[in-house]
């Protein structure tokens, strides 16, 4: 779970909250009831990474806020650590 850090800190697990839903959602296979939530930095660092993982085959679901002019806030996905290993918990 990637989170933005530049939202103040109830609405980033407001907003975790969401994209933990748009996978359940989209996608039945979570088995591990595992979460782990990671800080970027901004909406623009969100996307880069969104990029990241398509380019790399790695399914994931960016949640958009519609209150916030359909801002990206918050991603989920299922994969290893070690694509996220430089990145902080939050």
């Amino acid at each position: 779970m990637l989170v933005r850090q530049d939202l103040d800190k109830s609405y980033m697990s407001v907003q975790a909250g969401h994209a933990v839903a748009e996978w359940l959602l989209n996608d039945q296979s979570w088995q591990n009831k595992t979460l782990i939530y990671l800080k970027v930095e901004d909406e623009k660092e969100l996307t880069n990474w969104a990029n990241k993982l398509e380019d790399q085959g790695i399914k994931y679901f960016l949640f958009k806020e519609p209150d916030i002019g359909n801002q990206g806030t918050a991603l989920s996905c299922y994969t290893d650590n070690k694509i996220f290993k430089k990145l902080k918990l939050v």
